[in-house]
């Protein structure tokens, strides 16, 4: 080997591991960011309790977190385009590491739901902009899908890592012989990893060019409200129903917001969200299967963790290593796909994940129950009724987010990578909460349809003057009635779910034309708007 070659072999090594350590970066931001939706629900007993926080109000730990990174993440896209993609990912890491610390620490309710608020603006900045780097500092090509791969599968796994881990640390009674709550630790974690992550971005993330002035008001103000709008709306029509005034009020006001937001964005000279992102129809495409999709995971993670604890009797520790298996098949679906997608095109793999995912929500509704009365305990076998069907679930969506984030923000025009990030990120955020809703909403009313059948029958058992269930008796019955009513209600929401799953599938096999060579090309489309 001559000199030369040795120095070009050196230069290539030290480029690849640069890009290492970019995407450990960027990965453990975007890991951080999705696990914070679901780490602190085990442990929201343990908060109530420690803070004296009233039941009505203890959703807002969770939902807070939500309404503000959903609806900041058009914003926190367009934000990285203008004024530098490394700064705003880096002030996304410090503000999100510093409001966890706060919520760890906090003291009182308001400390608590403030910080989670804090929380979701820091995710709703960092989140954008990780995966715009991606785009812009990857070359196209075996690289850029390996790394894309990589975003993917902490996207989809997130959400089983914040149950494991939750679980886990709100067990512990404090680190290091120092004596805090389990709870805050699920909090405390974030912060020196993210004040970290934001430290080491500048040595190894390239920054993006700024246009600082030309960020549109009028459209962050009108996009933000109706996103806000959108989904605290549907946030709310999971738990109150779709007929409560402040549901049908929120959806109203953000509906109309959003009808604005296009009015102001057709005039505006530099809009908030430049309407060509959406001219690609496979980009256009991506965004529909990409709403769609999560729409039916998140639901499954929630209707299957209660199902776990409350019905299976599992603890939350054990519970969450019950998601084990969802971690490690994402990842190694990712993988495989992200080899596959140099030789196959993103509408086979897509719509082959897709329809894996449809088998796996079909097979977690035929979860064994009993609607008989007096109901039988009837639980399913967790090897049996529950892992094939989580095993099916990770390896579609490993196969189908992989080639949908590639897709999404493929071609797109540099200074629009940022934005059409956040479409990307918004569109899962959304979905997921319009999910739950109606999923919610398929469960809550077979539930409540079988429990008012469930006390017809009781009433007509207690006046047929038999023999009576003694008080510890009854009390059991209708424990195991509720528990019985649950698994009918969390089925038939799976089955929503497969529904929901299959359209997805429908517009991947549809309207997903791109080719995989297209994909190792770096020119971003001429889209020019008339």
């Amino acid at each position: 080997m001559t000199h030369t070659d040795k120095a070009a072999a050196e230069s290539a090594s030290g480029r690849e591991l640069h890009l290492g350590w970019a995407l450990v970066l960027i990965s453990v931001a975007q890991l951080m960011v999705v696990l914070d939706g679901t780490i602190v629900n085990i442990a929201l007993p343990y908060i109530q309790q420690d803070l004296s926080i009233d039941p009505a109000d203890l959703t807002w730990v969770v939902t807070g977190y939500a309404l503000a990174f959903g609806s900041l993440l058009l914003l926190g896209g367009r934000l990285g385009d203008l004024y530098g993609r490394r700064k705003v990912f880096m002030i996304g890491l410090i503000i999100f590491a510093i409001a966890s610390g706060l919520g760890g620490l906090a003291t009182n309710e308001g400390t608590l739901l403030a910080a989670r608020a804090l929380q979701g603006l820091g995710a709703a900045l960092a989140s954008p902009a990780a995966l715009a780097l991606i785009a812009t500092t990857f070359p196209a090509g075996p690289a850029r899908n390996r790394a894309f791969a990589v975003y993917a599968a902490m996207s989809g796994a997130g959400a089983a890592v914040g149950l494991l881990l939750g679980g886990w640390l709100t067990g512990l009674d404090g680190i290091a012989g120092l004596d805090i709550e389990g709870w805050r630790l699920t909090l405390l974690i974030n912060t020196p990893i993210g004040l970290a992550a934001a430290a080491l971005a500048p040595r190894f993330l390239p920054e993006s060019q700024s246009h600082p002035g030309e960020l549109d008001l009028p459209g962050a103000v009108t996009g933000t409200l109706g996103l806000l709008g959108l989904v605290y709306g549907f946030s709310r029509a999971g738990d109150d129903g779709w007929t409560d005034t402040w549901t049908m009020a929120s959806l109203a006001a953000g509906v109309a917001l959003l009808a604005l937001f296009l009015v102001v964005e057709r005039r505006a000279d530099h809009p908030l969200l430049p309407f060509r992102v959406f001219l690609n129809r496979t980009r256009a495409a991506s965004y529909v299967a990409m709403f769609l999709a999560p729409a039916a995971m998140f639901a499954m993670f929630y209707f299957l963790s209660q199902y776990i604890q409350n019905v299976m009797g599992y603890s939350p520790i054990e519970a969450g290593l019950a998601f084990l298996p969802f971690c490690a098949g994402i990842v190694v679906a990712a993988g495989v796909t992200s080899n596959l997608i140099n030789r196959v095109d993103p509408r086979y793999l897509a719509g082959t994940g897709t329809l894996l995912s449809v088998v796996a929500l079909y097979g977690f509704s035929r979860l064994p129950y009993d609607t008989t009365f007096p109901a039988t305990e009837v639980t399913g076998t967790y090897v049996t009724d529950v892992l094939p069907w989580i095993i099916c679930m990770s390896l579609g969506m490993g196969a189908t987010f992989v080639p949908l984030t590639l897709t999404a923000v493929h071609h797109l025009r540099n200074e629009d990578s940022g934005v059409g990030s956040g479409v990307l990120n918004t569109m899962q955020q959304v979905g997921g909460a319009l999910g739950l809703a109606i999923l919610g909403t398929a469960a809550t009313q077979i539930a409540t349809d079988r429990a008012a059948e469930f006390a017809a029958a009781a009433e007509q058992a207690a006046r047929s003057g038999g023999p009576q269930p003694t008080p510890e008796q009854l009390e059991r019955l209708q424990e195991i009635a509720g528990l019985q009513i649950f698994t009918e209600g969390a089925s038939n929401a799976f089955l929503v779910g497969a529904g929901m799953m299959l359209l997805a599938s429908l517009v991947t096999w549809t309207f997903l034309n791109v080719k995989h060579e297209e994909l190792a090309t770096d020119a971003p489309e001429g889209v020019h708007v008339g």
